[in-house]
């Protein structure tokens, strides 16, 4: 069976070095078997990736990749935390934020980016409980950020 690692590379995809928090807060917090991941938004080399609101700036698409950034971003956190991701057990609960105009009702289908991602690198292990809301705005103007609560081993 492929590592998460491995199952990342198939699809494209590398682990960037975690983000480092923008304000009083740690990216990761491990109690027993639970690690708390704080909420990624869509960086890449320190950047925000995507700038703007659904519905009004960015297309659904563009959410979409959006949140899968997050989840990107979401994996290298737990990576340096757990030093593989092949310790973790199951993703047990995904919040997604998602910057919308008044009338932009697709949240669901915005963070189904991350939560796709989830399954595809941990399988049945990656699916999880999941709430995804809309916002006025987002930290730095971003159009989406992504928490997660991960049991491991």
């Amino acid at each position: 069976m492929a590592s998460p690692e491995q199952r990342l590379e198939e699809l494209g995809l590398s682990l960037p070095e975690p983000a480092k928090p923008v304000a009083a807060y740690v990216a990761t917090v491990r109690s027993g078997n639970m690690v708390y991941v704080s909420g990624q938004v869509p960086m890449v080399e320190g950047e925000p990736a995507y700038l703007g609101r659904l519905g009004a700036d960015l297309s659904l698409e563009e959410g979409v990749e959006a949140a899968q950034r997050c989840a990107v971003n979401v994996l290298a956190a737990l990576k340096a935390e757990l030093g593989d991701l092949s310790h973790v057990r199951r993703v047990v609960k995904v919040t997604g934020f998602v910057a919308s105009a008044s009338d932009f009702h697709d949240q669901p289908k915005v963070i189904n980016g991350a939560s796709e991602l989830f399954t595809a690198v941990f399988g049945d292990a990656g699916r999880h409980a999941r709430s995804a809301v809309g916002m006025a705005a987002l930290p730095l103007g971003v159009p989406v950020e992504v928490e997660a609560i991960v049991e491991v081993d």
